[in-house]
């Protein structure tokens, strides 16, 4: 892996890894302030030891594939899976629509906690999901939707608590969707209930001392992108995180107009 794949692939994954903060209330953390811009909040951040969490992500991950533990998230380790149902529905919808033929590309996807999470129902199809430490016959890594797409001939996009955490969302987006995927399963993204927002969140030191920028979405400019893109709503469902007075969390299944 070279430098720049991996300093990419770090600022991915780490502050989805750090959204057990919304179980947190306590008045210091959480997702403060109303910024201008995504700069505004950088520089009010106060960043996170990236390394560490990686390695503390990691460990708990090879204790699920050992068997060890039964499931995490966010590197918090769990006596029992938390499915997300909706997105597992999501998946089997797609499965079922392409005759079995289920190839995920899930993007920053927290290492391989979504497929750990919903591996009972994976394993009965056929599935590719997007460290080598955790690759195995059904579970690639990839470092861009495109190599991805490529090798596993990927036709299922999954974005799960990822696009909140990225500067130049839609930038991004436009890049992603270069790909052409079948389907796409948006889940946890967040919204707010009036116009997009960018906020500092703050995470409580029992998890780490850390701080980032976070957008808050315009579910209605969010909604007409994916229109312009081709894609259609088959469904949309509500995330597993809380609502709050400011903003909501909302999954939703698109599917290529004319796939």
């Amino acid at each position: 892996m070279n430098k720049n794949s991996r300093q990419f692939l770090k600022s991915l994954i780490l502050p989805i890894l750090l959204n057990t903060i919304r179980s947190a209330n306590n008045d210091k953390y959480g997702w403060k302030g109303n910024y201008k811009t995504w700069q505004d909040a950088q520089n009010d951040s106060t960043g996170y030891d990236t390394d560490k969490i990686l390695q503390t992500v990691k460990n708990s991950l090879l204790k699920v594939k050992s068997g060890e533990v039964v499931y995490e998230r966010d590197s918090v380790i769990f006596d029992e899976i938390q499915y997300s149902w909706q997105l597992l529905s999501g998946l089997m919808f797609c499965s079922a629509r392409t005759g079995g033929a289920l190839k995920v590309c899930d993007f920053g996807g927290s290492l391989e906690s979504t497929y750990y999470q919903n591996k009972k129902f994976l394993d009965k199809i056929d599935g590719v999901v997007e460290q080598k430490d955790f690759e195995d016959d059904r579970l690639k890594f990839f470092y861009n939707a495109e190599e991805c797409v490529k090798k596993e001939k990927s036709n299922v996009l999954v974005l799960s608590s990822i696009l909140q955490y990225i500067e130049k969302s839609y930038e991004l987006l436009d890049d992603i969707l270069k790909n052409k995927f079948d389907y796409i399963l948006i889940d946890r993204n967040s919204f707010s209930k009036g116009l997009e927002r960018i906020t500092l969140q703050v995470v409580p030191p029992a998890i780490y001392e850390a701080s980032y920028p976070r957008h808050f979405f315009d579910e209605s400019i969010f909604m007409q992108y994916f229109l312009k893109k081709q894609y259609s709503v088959i469904e949309s469902f509500s995330g597993q995180d809380d609502e709050t007075e400011n903003c909501i969390f909302k999954g939703i299944i698109l599917e290529k107009i004319n796939a």
